[in-house]
C-alpha cells in the first residue's frame, strides 16, 4: 500500500492518500484537494472513500470539493456528533473560514470497505469521538491529532479531556507494536516505539528521573 502525504489548508493538516495501484482512500482532507485530485488523475486511481479521524474544522475543509469530483462517501466518527454543529467542527472560530457542507456518513467502531481493511481504534481526548485508523498488515496507524512526533494533542477545546487522551495513547496506541509507523494529523511521521521511548510528555521518557 502506497501512502502519499498532502499538507493542506491554513493549518497544514496532513491529508493522506492511500492506494493499491487501482483504488485509493483519503484520510483527513484538510484543505483544497486540488493536489489530491491531480494525483488521482495522474495515477489513474479511483477514490473509494474519505475517512475522518475527528470532526475538527481543519480536518474537513476539502471534503465537499473532493466529494463533488469523486462521489466518494465520507465516513465520520459518530462519537463526535456532540461537536458537529459547533464552530469547532463547522469553522468560523479564530476568523477561520467555514467548512463547506458535505455528506457525512457516521460510523461507530468499525468500517467495512471493499478494498481496504482499517481497524478503527477509539482514541477520545482531543475530541470526544476521535479515532485512529490502524492497518496491521502494513504496520501503520493514522493517529489524527491524538499522537504527534514527540508531542500529543491539545485538550483545551470544547469537550477535550486530558485524562482520556492520555489513556488513548498509553492504553490503545502504545499497545501497538513498536515498529508501527505513526502518521499524525500535523507534522512529522514517527513510530510507536519512538514515542514510547522519547516522547517528553508520555511513555517511558516522561517517567525518567
Amino acid at each position: 500500500m502506497r501512502i502519499t502525504t498532502f499538507p493542506l489548508g491554513v493549518l497544514e493538516t496532513n491529508s493522506y492518500l492511500l492506494d493499491n495501484g487501482q483504488k485509493a482512500l483519503a484520510i483527513d482532507v484538510g484543505g483544497d484537494p486540488a493536489p489530491v485530485l491531480d494525483f488521482l488523475k495522474k495515477e489513474g486511481l479511483d477514490l473509494e472513500a474519505i475517512l475522518v479521524t475527528h470532526r475538527h474544522f481543519d480536518h474537513q475543509y476539502g471534503i465537499a470539493a473532493l466529494q463533488k469530483e469523486t462521489d466518494a462517501p465520507a465516513y465520520v466518527p459518530a462519537g463526535d456528533d456532540p461537536i458537529a454543529g459547533t464552530e469547532l467542527s463547522q469553522g468560523g472560530m479564530w476568523g477561520m473560514p467555514l467548512v463547506p457542507p458535505f455528506k457525512a456518513t457516521p460510523f461507530a467502531s468499525s468500517l467495512s470497505l471493499a478494498s481496504f481493511r482499517p481497524e478503527v481504534l477509539l482514541t477520545p481526548g482531543h475530541s470526544p469521538g476521535a479515532v485512529a485508523f490502524y492497518f496491521p498488515e502494513e504496520g501503520c496507524v493514522f493517529s489524527g491529532d491524538t499522537l504527534f512526533y514527540h508531542s500529543m494533542g491539545r485538550t483545551d477545546f470544547a469537550m477535550g479531556d486530558q485524562a482520556a487522551l492520555l489513556d488513548s495513547i498509553t492504553r490503545v496506541l502504545f499497545a501497538l507494536p513498536d515498529k508501527t509507523a505513526v502518521y499524525p494529523g500535523h507534522g512529522l511521521a514517527t513510530s510507536i516505539g519512538e514515542e514510547r521511548n522519547h516522547n517528553p510528555y508520555i511513555g517511558d521518557f516522561a517517567s525518567r528521573p
